[in-house]
């Protein structure tokens, strides 16, 4: 053996180094995903009664402050901290040794190795603060403002946080139980979507139905401003997926392709079905089934190519469309069908990720089911999906009787009547 064989074998690898692109691409990818909270709110501020403009996106904008402050203090260290609860099977929960964001410098390898660990903290907060304002389109035009800022804090320590460290934490040598499973979550289906879907319809189910529900026209007030929250969120999901990547090369290109076709097969799927049971093309159709797609190819889209994410697009917008269709018929008062898009979409799309991911897209994937790697990986799937049905479920439902208990849940009936912007906030959002 040669001299320099020998040295070559003995040196270090190089430390890890900030690469400027990279870093570049996620404070891009952060303000994309960061607008899509307030997109969300002109989105179901929109869909609601003119009385309740306001309040509804009030609950959108007044999240990104709440849970931006509590992701630092300790919601970012609970999440993906070091280990405080771990078993063989994986880590369940983190620690609070970065409270406050302490020791949270320079690079995190397990993480994303080319990028400061203080800007990966900001992207994964603007994912948290998201969350659960997706869930107030559930309960609004009729849930307290105090009821609405405790339930944020509690859902995203105790619902959130959990799920969060499972699908993609392990910061110490152990892996979030689920991640080291092998169920695949590129960009947040279990984590955002599932786990809003499942806390929306328990909270549709324990705050019961608006005054004169089923009764009185309930209808969207202002659909242009609709369509420019949908067209915003559109925007802002490249930053949200393609950001997934973390690094700017082709597998952000793939996620940000994809995102797009899916979005667009959504779109066009709705609308189609809406015009022959209806007779017309929906323009909220269109609105609602882009964000199905949306929903639909996040877990999927670093692990699908362009055919897998427009059969993605297909069945999101089939199946959030009668899922919209299923709600009336049960009659339940998801006010602005949360379950129907994220719940139901993001069901399909972690599944449909067991179907149709390809290792010629992400090699640190896996093959789906029509791509040659059998069932196990959709068996993978299936319990991520199931877990986090479970947790959401059941501790939603926790948190929302606690609260209903110790201070109400629901404003007072003339309340409701008269508007939440006056009657909460003092304010009108139209004066005319």
């Amino acid at each position: 053996m040669s001299v320099l064989s020998v040295l070559l074998q003995t040196q270090t690898p190089p430390a890890p180094k900030i690469d400027s692109g990279d870093t570049a691409w996620i404070i891009v990818a952060t303000a994309l995903v960061m607008l899509m909270t307030p997109a969300l709110g002109f989105f179901y501020g929109g869909l609601v009664r003119k009385k309740n403009v306001l309040s509804t996106i009030m609950h959108s904008f007044f999240s990104l402050g709440v849970i931006s402050v509590v992701w630092v203090l300790w919601g970012y260290s609970l999440a993906f901290g070091p280990s405080s609860i771990k078993t063989d099977a994986g880590s369940f929960l983190g620690s609070l040794n970065w409270f406050g964001l302490n020791g949270v410098t320079g690079i995190d390898t397990n993480y994303a190795p080319t990028i400061p660990h203080l800007l990966f903290m900001m992207f994964q907060m603007m994912f948290a603060v998201i969350t659960p304002a997706l869930i107030t389109g559930a309960f609004a035009e009729r849930k307290r403002f105090k009821a609405f800022t405790l339930f944020l804090i509690l859902w995203l320590t105790i619902v959130y946080v959990p799920i969060c460290h499972w699908v993609w934490g392990g910061e110490d040598g152990t892996l979030g139980w689920i991640r080291q499973l092998g169920a695949l979550d590129f960009a947040g289906g279990t984590v955002v979507h599932i786990n809003s879907g499942i806390a929306a319809l328990v909270a549709a189910l324990v705050l019961g139905k608006r005054l004169g529900y089923g009764k009185e026209q309930m209808e969207a007030h202002d659909v242009p401003m609709v369509v420019l929250g949908a067209g915003l969120l559109w925007f802002g999901w490249f930053g949200f997926n393609a950001g997934s990547a973390l690094t700017a090369g082709d597998l952000a290109v793939n996620a940000f392709v994809v995102t797009h076709l899916a979005a667009a097969m959504g779109a066009i799927t709705w609308t189609t079905l809406s015009w022959i049971r209806q007779g017309a093309p929906s323009v909220l159709g269109a609105a609602a089934g882009a964000v199905a797609g949306l929903v639909a190819i996040t877990p999927a889209s670093g692990f699908v190519d362009s055919r897998g994410a427009l059969v993605i697009g297909f069945g999101a917008g089939a199946i959030c469309y009668f899922g919209v269709v299923l709600k009336s018929k049960l009659g339940f008062d998801d006010a602005l069908d949360v379950f129907a898009v994220h719940g139901m979409g993001g069901i399909w799309g972690a599944l449909a990720t067991g179907l149709f991911a390809t290792k010629a897209v992400n090699t640190a994937g896996a093959d789906g089911l029509f791509y040659g790697g059998g069932i196990d990986q959709l068996g993978k799937q299936a319990i991520g999906v199931g877990v986090t049905v479970l947790w959401s479920g059941v501790m939603t439902f926790v948190i929302l009787k606690v609260l209903d208990l110790v201070i109400g849940l629901r404003v007072e009936s003339q309340e409701e009547l008269s508007g939440l912007d006056s009657a909460l906030h003092g304010e009108s959002a139209y004066e005319l």
